[in-house]
């Protein structure tokens, strides 16, 4: 690659980076796993940098290749052992309220269905709109708009439930 190619790559990894990662995390629901998608898609960008410059559209062409590369290790990585719920070294009581919601949030999405999750992420953390997330996933826009309001309705059943917990004082 030439030295202005390495340039450019670098400043564009390094502004996408974070939400990237964000939204690896969000649909393989582990750091490490996130960690590895991002790579991956990454150093096949890498490889890829020099024919770049005739897509319309760089940043949904990367968003698609992660996406189906956390599609492809979620798949890889069901069939391994897991230990533990929750990495030893998580943060399990927060001090800022603002954390506090994010952490039941994210322990709400887990507990949806695969792909309910993976539509909410899409449509809402990335901005996806139905039929860009249809075409990703392989569904029909009326399956990702039942996906998405069975998420959402479960969501909120979920945040409802364990809010009255935290007010009665019966969740500590």
């Amino acid at each position: 690659m030439r030295p202005d190619g390495e340039h450019d790559f670098s400043q564009y990894v390094a502004s996408r980076k974070q939400r990237l990662y964000r939204v690896a995390y969000h649909l393989l629901g582990d750091r490490d796993q996130a960690d590895d998608a991002v790579q991956h898609v990454l150093t096949v960008l890498y490889q890829r940098w020099n024919r770049m410059h005739d897509v319309g559209n760089l940043d949904g062409y990367v968003h698609t290749m992660l996406v189906r590369q956390c599609l492809r290790d979620r798949r890889r990585w069901l069939g391994r052992v897991q230990l533990w719920g929750v990495a030893p070294d998580a943060v399990l009581v927060a001090d800022d309220p603002e954390i506090e919601q994010r952490m039941l949030l994210r322990a709400a999405l887990r507990e949806l269905p695969r792909r309910q999750r993976t539509v909410l992420v899409l449509r809402f953390l990335c901005d996806l709109p139905v039929l860009e997330v249809a075409q990703l996933l392989g569904l029909a826009e009326g399956t990702v708009k039942a996906h998405t309001a069975k998420g959402l309705d479960a969501l909120r059943r979920r945040l409802d439930t364990t809010t009255a917990q935290r007010h009665s004082g019966r969740v500590a």
